[in-house]
């Protein structure tokens, strides 16, 4: 499928834009697990994805994870390509979390088009403008909603990205998602094993009240 149609000023660029774009991006085709990016690599330019599953998080001095957002099918992120706005600094780190494929438009070309064309400047401002709003909604998600509604929030939002109730994920991979300790996970998860809404096997975690996971969520 032509990367034109993941790329949503395609049309609002001139032809010879469009060229220059056409012979210098680069597809990529990683597996689940793969590190397609880091604070300390050189900027990899504007991501469009067109399948699979891709995560950003940032890692703090002492190791711990937490995510900033998920990119799916159509997705476009300027994370990884902060060198385009030398006074906005990203230091994330962005994971396949399923197969993925993508395509990469190189920074400095990027930014060139960015100088020159004012429909590419107001499209990288609203997706600078998204990329702040998401890291926003995380602040205010840790700061001020407990817990254990953070935690409900997430199994429920992974039982809909896997499309089921039975979900493959360790504690230590959603104290990562989460910013937090494996032990703090598993407390908690035990503690909505007990009051019946999901129940525990290794490896797994299986869904067994939605609707009440659903009100403490939302609650």
């Amino acid at each position: 499928m032509d990367f034109s149609e993941y790329l949503p000023i395609w049309n609002k660029l001139t032809a010879e834009q469009q060229q220059r774009i056409a012979g210098i991006i680069a597809y990529h085709k990683v597996g689940k697990g793969a590190q397609i990016h880091d604070s300390s690599a050189e900027c990899l330019g504007l991501i469009l994805v067109r399948s699979g599953q891709l995560r950003t998080y940032i890692l703090s001095e002492d190791g711990r994870e937490i995510t900033i957002s998920r990119l799916f099918a159509y997705d476009v992120s300027l994370l990884s390509a902060s060198c385009v706005m030398p006074d906005l600094q990203f230091h994330v780190m962005i994971e396949a979390e399923k197969d993925t494929e993508f395509w990469s438009i190189p920074a400095c070309l990027f930014k060139n088009l960015v100088d020159e064309s004012l429909a590419v400047s107001n499209y990288s401002q609203s997706l600078l403008s998204s990329h702040f709003s998401e890291v926003m909604w995380l602040m205010e998600q840790i700061m001020w909603k407990s817990f254990d509604k953070r935690l409900a929030a997430f199994l429920l939002e992974e039982s809909r990205l896997e499309e089921s109730s039975l979900l493959k994920i360790t504690h230590e991979k959603i104290a990562s998602h989460m910013g937090t300790a494996r032990e703090v996970v598993t407390r908690m998860l035990r503690y909505f094993q007990s009051e019946g809404l999901v129940a525990l096997t290794r490896g797994c975690i299986e869904i067994k009240n939605k609707n009440k996971l659903e009100a403490l969520a939302d609650a």
